[in-house]
């Protein structure tokens, strides 16, 4: 193997680095957002919102998210959605990321000890300052481990973005092997990078969690 093939490329590969880190974050937000919502309407009690969140998770946990991203970016411009390949692996990514965090902090919602419900609504708290001051904190604060998971498999999942056409890290570094056949090269050094940044996250959140854990003694 010769890596010197790879030096010369190493600034473009910096690059969609950060094109992979902006996915990763754009799409993280937005299944955080979808996550949170579906996990508030499936504790609602109201049925036809409980049957609607158990069918979003039901379909997009049960179904490869290569699938959605495909329907997403090939099949909605045959309905004259064109979203472009940038924004489209964000929707997918991001509504798949949704299903699993539904799931995970409706488990920390529940986890929150009802009498802290009760005790706040007695002191004349609405609803909504109830779930947003005292619920949502607490419930974070539990879900942080199965959320940290969940980031560091979105920086490697952003990788699906590249086969529909975003010029993110893996599509650079298949650009470059193929051209220079150097590609067990090219793939150690894109998986180097990927390692980076996963451990990156992963220290992270580790010290999220300590923080978090000496805030609760």
């Amino acid at each position: 193997m010769d890596f010197t093939l790879v030096a010369p490329y190493l600034g473009f590969l910096a690059q969609a680095a950060w094109i992979t880190i902006l996915i990763s974050i754009l799409s993280l937000a937005l299944g955080l957002i979808l996550g949170l919502v579906a996990a508030v309407m499936k504790l609602s009690g109201i049925k036809p919102l409980v049957w609607l969140v158990d069918l979003y998770v039901w379909v997009f946990r049960g179904t490869p998210v290569l699938v959605q991203l495909f329907l997403i970016y090939f099949g909605l411009p045959q309905l004259g959605i064109e979203l472009g390949a940038f924004l489209s692996s964000i929707l997918g990514l991001g509504i798949n990321a949704g299903a699993y965090i539904a799931e995970i902090l409706r488990g920390g919602l529940q986890a929150v000890p009802k009498g802290q419900l009760e005790a706040a609504s007695s002191l004349g708290m609405t609803r909504p300052k109830v779930l947003w001051r005292i619920v949502l904190p607490q419930a974070f604060r539990i879900s942080v481990p199965a959320l940290g998971n969940q980031a560091v498999s979105m920086i490697k999942d952003s990788s699906l973005a590249s086969l529909v056409t975003v010029s993110e890290l893996m599509m650079v570094a298949q650009r470059f092997a193929a051209s220079n056949f150097a590609f067990m090269e090219f793939y150690l050094t894109v998986a180097a990078i990927y390692l980076v940044l996963t451990t990156v996250m992963s220290m992270f959140l580790t010290r999220l969690e300590k923080r978090m854990a000496v805030s609760d003694r």
